[in-house]
């Protein structure tokens, strides 16, 4: 989980996170301000989550935009606990804020190779 710990260190500027871990599952809780579930492509693959989103930057009627602060575009990637799996994956998105909850993998049981001559 360090490895996640330390990326979400690094998101781009515009984008904080937060982790949190239940029994069965991890929740990660991503602002993407001006984002909606239309503009949010998410993915899981050889343990990385990679979150692309676009916004919304129409300005309202009777503006123009004077100062371009935010990006129109978000793409990172950040790894997964190894532990974690994108198979059930739940995503929500409201306010700008994206809730993505990585079911825990079942831990393996044991298995015995047998080694021959």
């Amino acid at each position: 989980m360090s490895a996640l710990r330390e990326a979400l260190r690094e998101l781009p500027d515009a984008v904080f996170g937060d982790v949190l871990e239940s029994d069965d599952a991890y929740l990660l809780v991503l602002d993407l301000p001006g984002t909606t579930p239309d503009s949010v492509e998410l993915s899981v693959e050889r343990g990385l989550l990679e979150v692309t989103a676009s916004r919304d930057r129409m300005a309202p009627e009777g503006f123009e935009r004077v100062v371009d602060g935010r990006e129109d575009e978000l793409s990172f990637e950040l790894p997964v606990p190894m532990d974690a799996t994108g198979r059930d994956a739940e995503a929500s998105i409201g306010g700008g804020v994206l809730e993505l909850k990585l079911p825990k993998q079942a831990a393996s049981t044991k298995t015995t190779i047998p080694v021959t001559e």
